[in-house]
């Protein structure tokens, strides 16, 4: 079973792109993910490459930037290829299914979230007629 959940951090704004001949869109983006125990010497966060496709690319890359939290599930996917020095480069990155967010953030505002209380179109429900 290939699976992997994580929550973390983006590192910096995520960067869209668009497949040649397909056209599909692509974002890269790196999640800070914080470890639960720290040793002396180790760094405190792992920085986890991940990938995503289509809508929820951009969707990420519209909706997301530096600093702000999200979820990620997907899969592990390693490649390799020769670099300009003819070294083999090994390559591991989540290719994501699900990316969730959890701190919104809007390209055309300043990064920050605002939280439902903030928003005045919102109506109050009175929930004692729900018979559950």
């Amino acid at each position: 079973m290939n699976k992997f959940s994580g929550v973390g951090r983006l590192t910096k704004d995520p960067e869209l792109s668009f497949g040649q001949g397909t056209g599909t869109a692509v974002t890269h983006f790196t999640l800070a993910i914080n470890r639960r125990f720290k040793r002396e010497g180790q760094p405190d966060a792992d920085f986890i490459p991940i990938v995503c496709f289509g809508k929820q690319a951009e969707a990420v890359a519209n909706y997301s930037a530096k600093g702000k939290l999200v979820s990620v599930a997907g899969s592990i996917q390693t490649s390799n290829y020769e670099g300009k020095d003819g070294n083999r480069v090994y390559k591991t990155e989540i290719v994501a299914d699900e990316v969730n967010f959890l701190e919104w953030a809007s390209k055309g505002e300043d990064n920050k979230c605002t939280s439902s209380n903030e928003n005045s179109d919102i109506t109050p429900i009175d929930d004692g007629d729900i018979p559950f």
